[in-house]
């Protein structure tokens, strides 16, 4: 039956290859799978026309493709685009693709629900459901209509990409190796509140650019919005960070939510210069998108441009993230993994 074959999709060229000779073929067999897999996106083992059918025939009695399609679309009116898809864990995980000019970015999610409990998140309030396979990550390239025009990846999605470590760097070994995806890493940005040690290992394995989810610069207002300041101080994080080099390919950027007589001061702006002096780096000031039941609210439009300013002012580059997607729950903090109707 399919729920006991295994999948290809998620395996690297030497998985491949591993799998390729224990069902008796040759090891080039895994380079051709890897072509199929990631190059040409097959959907299924009968796609792969250049191995024989007996081939095909022992591949597809242990295994499967394993891409999942989605289960519900919806379309902003901004041109963003929200797919939801199935997950071994029994819930849904979003990803959401956005347009802009001559790119299309796909958001992608990590894991089914969040440990982290961020209060300003809606994918932290419902809790954690388990981490994503390597194959669900990957699969969220490849099932989105855009799939073959996609430029730009932002693992911002569902979950803290940092806690399901060995997933998300598979993963972007698929995106970025010569036999995979074949990007760049300038294609990708990964976004975490700063796990430590697994920031570390990200920062050492990959080449691709880091976003830090700050919020505040004052380490108890911090815990109160983010609890998991207790476990990963932010101090720590940016002590971590400074011993990188970021003044060449690669880039660091900081994400700041900005909320109303919270974190929108011109002593939180100076703290965050103070905080991030020395280091190359971006400030991405982001409007709070009001989510149910919660006593935040946004900064108005004037407080965030003087926020901007005065940190321009400073030296450090900050600018205002334009919203997308809004309108169907696709912007910063809004994805849950819920359809239209409920889950069934």
């Amino acid at each position: 039956m399919v729920e006991n074959k295994k999948k290809l999709l998620g395996n690297n060229l030497a998985q491949l290859k591993e799998i390729a000779l224990s069902l008796g073929l040759p090891a080039f067999t895994g380079k051709q799978l890897a072509d199929w897999l990631y190059k040409k996106k097959v959907t299924s083992i009968d796609q792969m026309t250049n191995l024989s059918k007996a081939a095909r025939e022992k591949l597809s009695q242990e295994y499967i493709v394993g891409i999942d399609k989605a289960i519900d679309i919806q379309a902003s009116s901004d041109g963003t685009k929200k797919y939801l898809f199935p997950c071994h864990t029994g819930s849904a995980i979003e990803a959401v693709m956005i347009p802009d000019a001559d790119r299309a970015t796909i958001c992608v999610s990590s894991q089914a629900g969040c440990k982290m409990g961020c209060k300003f998140c809606m994918t932290g309030r419902q809790g954690f459901k388990g981490n994503l396979e390597t194959a669900e990550i990957i699969s969220q390239f490849i099932s989105i209509d855009e799939s073959d025009s996609l430029t730009n990846a932002v693992f911002m999605g569902m979950g803290e990409p940092l806690d399901n470590i060995d997933n998300v760097l598979a993963a972007i070994e698929i995106l970025t190796a010569d036999w995979g995806f074949a990007w760049s890493p300038k294609r990708i940005t990964l976004s975490s509140i700063g796990v430590l040690p697994a920031l570390k290992r990200f920062l050492d394995e990959t080449k691709v650019h880091l976003a830090i989810s700050l919020h505040d610069p004052f380490p108890q207002e911090r815990l109160s919005l983010m609890p998991m300041q207790k476990a990963f101080p932010i101090e720590e994080v940016i002590k971590l960070i400074k011993k990188y080099d970021f003044t060449g390919q690669r880039r660091v950027s900081f994400e700041y939510t900005m909320f109303n007589r919270v974190n929108d001061t011109k002593q939180h702006a100076d703290a965050l210069v103070r905080m991030l002096r020395g280091l190359e780096c971006r400030i991405n000031l982001i409007r709070f998108h009001a989510i149910p039941d919660s006593e935040l609210s946004p900064s108005p439009m004037l407080i965030i441009e003087q926020f901007r300013d005065r940190i321009n002012s400073s030296g450090i580059t900050a600018t205002i993230r334009a919203s997308r997607g809004e309108d169907i729950l696709a912007a910063c903090g809004m994805l849950s993994g819920k359809q239209k109707q409920q889950l069934q």
